[in-house]
């Protein structure tokens, strides 16, 4: 019987401590997980890419790079060169799930062990990878940017901070990746519209104006002053920390978050300035 034969299987794999893929009938395909990585710089909403290894590249990729292959390309390793969005293959010696996988990249890239994370969704194709089947399973995350120590790792040729609609307008990344970055963006900003996710974008204690612009450059868009601060203080999520350096060296109130596991739910989403009742 099928399931006799599959559990005399599992029984010798657990009796010889061997791997997942030991004395399976079907080849495995290779996973991965893959984290965007957004941060707010310059009042942009920016993404984390790290540069895939390529023979002689070209040292000193900026801010201000080209997004797409780099010079001297070396085809022992799929798309040589291009930017990706930071990830890599699952170890099951260290990694219980999925999102602890995540979190071991998130702080491999950024040195943060504690942010928003969520999960976004699973890709998975024969032809993504032209090593083989694989899938991927995608997170993003909110790092406040003041709290940043970017690490290339060892198969990273470069890592650097991109414009999200700049890398939108020509998505050149390696493998599906624009595609994933275009999902986590839609993601983000459809949240950003009736949750509190801005507030992990930034360090505490932070006051209300420059919340209010970490959601205006989030949604592309401003939104009026009196209906957000209302809002805000409304949804009960914030907690006063005492004054702080406002604008103009003036003292403004500053706040952190009451709970740091999961945004707030807003009862409606946000208008364009003028509005908001």
């Amino acid at each position: 019987m099928a399931g006799t034969s599959r559990g005399t299987a599992v029984s010798r794999r657990k009796a010889s401590g061997a791997g997942p893929g030991a004395l399976s009938p079907f080849p495995l395909p290779y996973t991965t997980v893959d984290v965007v990585i957004f941060t707010v710089l310059d009042a942009a909403l920016k993404v984390l890419l790290v540069q895939r290894p390529a023979a002689h590249a070209s040292a000193g990729a900026g801010a201000g790079t080209r997004v797409g292959a780099g010079a001297g390309a070396d085809d022992s390793e799929p798309f040589p060169g291009h930017w990706a969005l930071p990830g890599g293959f699952v170890d099951v010696s260290q990694d219980a799930d999925l999102l602890a996988c995540a979190r071991r990249k998130l702080k491999d890239k950024t040195g943060i062990s504690s942010s928003y994370l969520e999960q976004l969704g699973s890709w998975g194709s024969a032809k993504r990878d032209p090593r083989g089947w694989s899938a991927t399973h995608a997170y993003f995350a909110l790092i406040p940017a003041d709290t940043l120590a970017l690490a290339k790792g060892a198969n990273a040729a470069d890592v650097a901070w991109f414009e999200v609609d700049s890398v939108l307008a020509r998505p050149r990344l390696a493998f599906d990746h624009g595609e994933i970055l275009r999902a986590a963006v839609e993601r983000l900003r459809s949240k950003v519209e009736y949750t509190s996710l801005p507030a992990f974008l930034l360090a505490e204690p932070f006051t209300l104006p420059q919340l209010q612009r970490i959601y205006e450059c989030v949604l592309g868009r401003a939104l009026d002053k009196s209906g957000f601060r209302t809002r805000m203080v409304a949804a009960g999520f914030l907690d006063e920390a005492g004054f702080v350096d406002g604008e103009s060296n003036r003292p403004a109130m500053g706040y952190r978050l009451r709970d740091r596991r999961a945004p707030v739910v807003f009862p409606r989403t946000f208008g364009a300035r003028g509005a908001e009742p």
